[in-house]
């Protein structure tokens, strides 16, 4: 599936390899997945209908030892460890595997991001960076769920602007002593071992692990959250905590590298993470709508009704593709690397999750944006009762909201799409898309032509050069998915393109100043596409 130059390098899928002129030959969508891991991703499936949503509102009250003992049990089903690595306690499988599992893992926005963490970017630092004494140390209890996991790189005056973060790191002796803050720290309150970002001499980004009962280190309150209460979010306060020499990851100076990789592989799978509750509120209003009747029939039955369950799966459809052909390419470059003899092990780690740090940026966007507009209309189907806590889509509405904002907020990962792109096109690196008359590679490849002409953009501008990227990657892959499929998608294709090119022209305008003619629509019958919905009791 890789697509590799003359110097057997990778080349990134979005204006490079496989995304430039023709389509690609191969891409990977769900069904894909063998017998073995379809079993695997049924089971999460089941864990989740069985053993968390029934607990919902105790999970809510955070009632104590709940959450923890859930976690305990997924992770002795194997779901804490999908793709840590066998040698230290996981299953060693690949990561699109174990984004799949996690999806479904995902139909409890609280349960998600607990399980979520601890089994991804608290551990993928150590995993990708560690030496081996510190990963047998510290994964296999992460991975087999006894131990709950955190990462701490946020602070109160430093988001999205990580890199001004001020928790110091002091060698004394042969001990790092760290003193400092971190914020909105996901598993605070159950977190047995932290990932934790300082500044060495108030300069150098270094990566530490950070046990919890090390002396100076304390957890407040719990945070007033909109949503997700049922998970755990609190400060971590680090006051002249002591820890030893060797709890240092990888290299003096190097914990950005730690910390961003942990973020490009996190953000790919906080995408499947994101489309797990979409998938819960789309069962959940498709049979509210069929239960509930007006004027003598089901809501179901009404054309406004029908074009939202249509416009769902289309956008369902995009995400659930894009995200799979990601995570394919990324287990690609993780075989590719890892089979590179010349490069130090961390060497290979670090290039192969970089390698599709723009897809995985992408994925993120498009995935979360996704999840808002189908929880928003599954819960205008439930109309005033959707108001309510009555039904359980109010907890997804309030519980996908923060979607959005964490693991880096849309806004800077479309900034980094952008200015990752423009550089990559400036080194050449990669190369425009040629259209082939497709109104999408178009105007990728006249918004970036233009941007090119220009060293400095205003982030409105940024952003639209972003969504013309999005757009094109998940219309590709969408497209390339039901190629396969003997015209059975096509019709969710269409609707979703109709959408796409209406956004892209909306994006060009906004960075060029030209108006642009957009494409006819394709005619799509919104009732038959609304009524595979209901057959299927949720998306395609």
């Amino acid at each position: 599936m890789l697509v590799t130059t003359s110097s057997d390098a990778l080349t990134a899928t979005v204006f490079g390899g496989s995304f430039i002129s023709a389509d690609p030959p191969q891409t990977f969508a769900p069904e894909d997945f063998g017998g073995d891991e379809q079993l695997m991703i049924s089971t999460a499936e089941q864990f989740s209908r069985k053993s968390v949503l029934p607990v919902q509102e105790q999970l809510d009250a955070q009632e104590e030892g709940l959450m923890p003992r859930l976690i305990n049990e997924a992770g002795s089903l194997g779901f804490c460890g999908i793709d840590t690595n066998d040698q230290f306690g996981g299953l060693g499988l690949g990561k699109n595997l174990a984004a799949r599992i996690l999806e479904f893992l995902s139909l409890n926005a609280s349960f998600s991001v607990t399980i979520g963490i601890t089994s991804g970017i608290s551990q993928v630092g150590l995993q990708l960076f560690g030496n081996d004494s510190q990963r047998s140390r510290y994964l296999p209890a992460l991975a087999a769920g006894t131990q709950i996991g955190a990462y701490c790189l946020s602070e109160p005056n430093s988001g999205s602007d990580a890199l001004s973060m001020t928790t110091r790191a002091d060698l004394r002796g042969d001990r790092w002593v760290l003193n400092g803050t971190k914020m909105w720290i996901s598993n605070a309150k159950w977190a047995d071992q932290f990932l934790v970002m300082a500044k060495v001499g108030g300069e150098k980004i270094t990566a530490f692990v950070v046990e919890r009962d090390t002396p100076g280190v304390s957890v407040s309150r719990e945070e007033h959250k909109l949503g997700l209460k049922g998970s755990s979010t609190a400060r971590v306060l680090l006051e002249d905590a002591s820890i030893p020499s060797d709890n240092m990851i990888y290299e003096e100076g190097r914990g950005h590298i730690v910390a961003f990789n942990a973020l490009n592989l996190g953000r790919f799978k906080l995408a499947s993470m994101s489309i797990g509750p979409a998938r819960e509120a789309m069962r959940l209003s498709s049979e509210y709508s069929r239960d509930r009747k007006q004027f003598g029939q089901p809501i179901a039955n009404f054309g406004l009704i029908e074009q939202k369950f249509a416009l769902m799966a289309a956008r369902f459809y995009a995400a659930e593709s894009m995200i799979y052909r990601t995570g394919a390419l990324i287990d690609d470059a993780f075989a590719h690397y890892h089979a590179q003899g010349d490069l130090a092990p961390v060497q290979q780690n670090m290039r192969a999750a970089e390698e599709f740090s723009i897809e995985c940026s992408m994925c993120k966007a498009f995935s979360t944006e996704a999840e808002s507009f189908i929880v928003d209309e599954s819960l205008q189907v439930f109309g005033g009762y959707g108001f309510t806590e009555e039904f359980g889509i109010a907890r997804i509405y309030r519980d996908t909201r923060v979607s959005r904002i964490y693991e880096g907020t849309n806004e800077i990962n479309r900034y980094f799409i952008a200015e990752r792109m423009l550089r990559k096109l400036r080194d050449g690196t990669v190369q425009l898309p040629s259209s082939g008359g497709d109104f999408l590679s178009e105007l990728v490849s006249r918004g970036y032509t233009h941007a090119l002409k220009s060293t400095e953009h205003h982030q409105s501008e940024l952003g639209a050069l972003a969504d013309l990227a999005i757009l094109r990657y998940a219309e590709q892959s969408a497209r390339l998915r039901a190629s396969r499929d003997r015209g059975r998608f096509d019709d969710a294709v269409a609707l979703f393109r109709n959408w796409a090119h209406g956004e892209a022209a909306r994006a060009y305008q906004l960075l060029t100043g030209e108006s642009v003619q957009i494409p006819a629509t394709s005619r799509v019958d919104l009732s038959v596409l609304a009524d595979r919905v209901h057959h299927a009791d949720g998306p395609l």
